[in-house]
């Protein structure tokens, strides 16, 4: 529980056990609707299931090499898929012949994805060191932004803004302004690699993980997406690399807490006031 209280005393209540969705490991998940997760894996598959049920609805196959990311336009039935294959794909839920459109072009692994607010436009970032945007109903691509040593790491859009935040390889992490697909502001660099990245839901703050061992490093770190733009405080715990972070929603604790989850096999919940 995320505010740390003991469950009431009684008899334990079992974990629901689902038959395995993939046949290799699970690479990334989103949600697509409440009671609906998609799932990239290793087995160059992507999977949508009733997380309350673990019933399959659909599986989508196309990739020719294991995914890397998988996301969600905001409501919608339509699922993004990267891949080891340099390639991006739509899918539709309701569709089973196959991907709605494709997204071809970066010369390198795809390692992140968003998907704009409006559901119009998708970015994508990858190891090639470019950022890409894309029309999401023709596949065209809008833009091509390169930096070099840009080993784009993670994607996420700012809700109801036009702006894109990216984790990188180089340690740093960067606001691109997706209207022109230029870097509208590079935070500090870090002593580490970013590995991971979210937006909270009013936009102002973004949370990032680091690499790192034997608690060197990876520790996860809250920026100011608006007024200073600076870093505002650092979570550490882990002992290794943090490989994913994010918000949680508000309600399920009495102060906005972050999730982290991390290479020491832990997840850790954080106050994220302090």
């Amino acid at each position: 529980r995320t505010d740390g209280s003991a469950e009431k005393t009684g008899p334990v209540r079992a974990v629901p056990q689902h038959s395995p969705a993939h046949a290799g490991a699970v690479t990334s998940v989103a949600a697509l609707r409440p009671d609906l997760c998609v799932s990239g894996g290793k087995d160059k598959t992507v999977v949508v299931c009733n997380w309350r049920s673990g019933a399959v609805l659909r599986r989508f196959v196309g990739h020719e090499r294991e995914i890397t990311k998988v996301t969600c336009a905001p409501d919608s039935n339509r699922v993004f898929s990267a891949s080891r294959d340099r390639t991006v794909m739509m899918w539709e839920f309701h569709r089973t012949s196959g991907p709605r459109q494709h997204f071809p072009g970066h010369d390198l692994v795809v390692t992140g994805l968003a998907v704009s607010p409006d559901a119009l436009c998708l970015c994508t970032g990858s190891r090639d060191n470019t950022v890409c945007k894309w029309d999401v109903e023709t596949g065209k691509r809008l833009g091509r932004a390169g930096i070099s040593r840009n080993l784009v790491t993670h994607l996420c859009w700012v809700p109801g803004e036009p702006y894109v935040v990216q984790a990188s390889e180089d340690k740093t992490i960067r606001i691109w302004d997706s209207r022109e697909l230029q870097v509208a502001h590079t935070f500090p660099g870090k002593r580490h690699i970013q590995t991971c990245c979210d937006v909270s839901q009013d936009g102002r703050y973004c949370v990032s993980g680091s690499s790192g061992f034997t608690g060197e490093g990876c520790e996860a770190t809250l920026w100011d997406l608006r007024q200073t733009r600076s870093q505002v405080r650092e979570y550490r715990g882990h002992l290794q690399t943090v490989a994913s972070c994010v918000f949680l929603p508000r309600g399920l604790a009495a102060a906005p807490v972050i999730a982290t989850a991390s290479y020491d096999c832990k997840v850790k919940i954080w106050d994220q006031e302090s």
